[in-house]
Formats: C-alpha cells, structure tokens, sequence
C-alpha cells in the first residue's frame, strides 16, 4: 500500500501480510458517515457535519453573490432590502427553532417508572451489602 495509511471508512485486516494487500470495510454507522462514495479506490465518507458546513457554504456564498452584486444582476430595491438583514433572520429562526425543539421534548419526556423502581431496589440491595460489610451511613 505504497506506505500511506487507509482511507477513512477502511481498516486493514489484522495478519500483517494481508494488510499489505487489502483493506476492508467499515460500516458507515461506526464513523458517523452519512454519505459516502469511491475515489480512485478510496472510500470517501461525509458526516453530518460535512454536510451543514458545505450547505451553509452555499447558502453563504449565494446571499454573498445577490447582495454584492457579483452575478451582474439588477435585483429591485425591495429585494436587497430583504436580502441583507436575510442571515440574521434565518439565525434567530433557527434558534426559535432549536429552543422550541428542546422545550415539546421536555414537555413530553416520559418518566420511567419501572426503572425508577429498579434502581431504588439496587441502591437498597447495595447499602444492605454495605452495611453487612461494616459502613455505616
């Protein structure tokens, strides 16, 4: 393997000499890998995070381009009067969006009561054992 190491997403097979001849796959889920492709033999994997930061690239670089004026276009006035305050508004929607998010899970967060249970009979099992054993609380 003219001596550079595996492509992500590759691991090599644990005998030596036949980890100079073929690596094997790893599943996607153990990297986090949400897209993944071959490049001249060499698997290619994107991550979640790959995937927000070229999205938000675009994003960025086609707000940049419209409210520059870099594509040649003659946008009304109107429209670069919404196009410029437009990443402020998409960054508190998100945040709306995030907060809103975190409070219907909370609302709807379901108690374990079965578990609950358990583990109170644990922690009585494991202070008897304690006590047996000498500690006093």
């Amino acid at each position: 393997m003219d001596g550079q190491p595996p492509a992500p997403g590759l691991q090599l097979p644990e005998d030596s000499a036949a980890a100079e001849r073929e690596p094997r796959r790893i599943p996607e889920a153990d990297l986090g890998a949400v897209w993944s492709w071959e490049d001249a033999g060499r698997v290619v994997s994107m991550t979640k995070l790959a995937q927000w930061l070229w999205g938000l690239a675009l994003l960025g670089s086609t707000w940049a381009a419209l409210t520059m004026g870099a594509l040649g276009l003659e946008l009304p006035s109107s429209f670069r009067e919404v196009l410029w305050p437009l990443p402020a508004y998409l960054l508190v929607s998100a945040g709306c969006y995030a907060l809103g998010t975190v409070g219907y899970r909370v609302a709807t967060f379901h108690d374990c009561e079965d578990a609950a249970r358990e583990l109170q009979s644990q922690i009585q099992e494991a202070r008897a054992d304690l006590t047996r054993r000498g500690l006093r609380f």
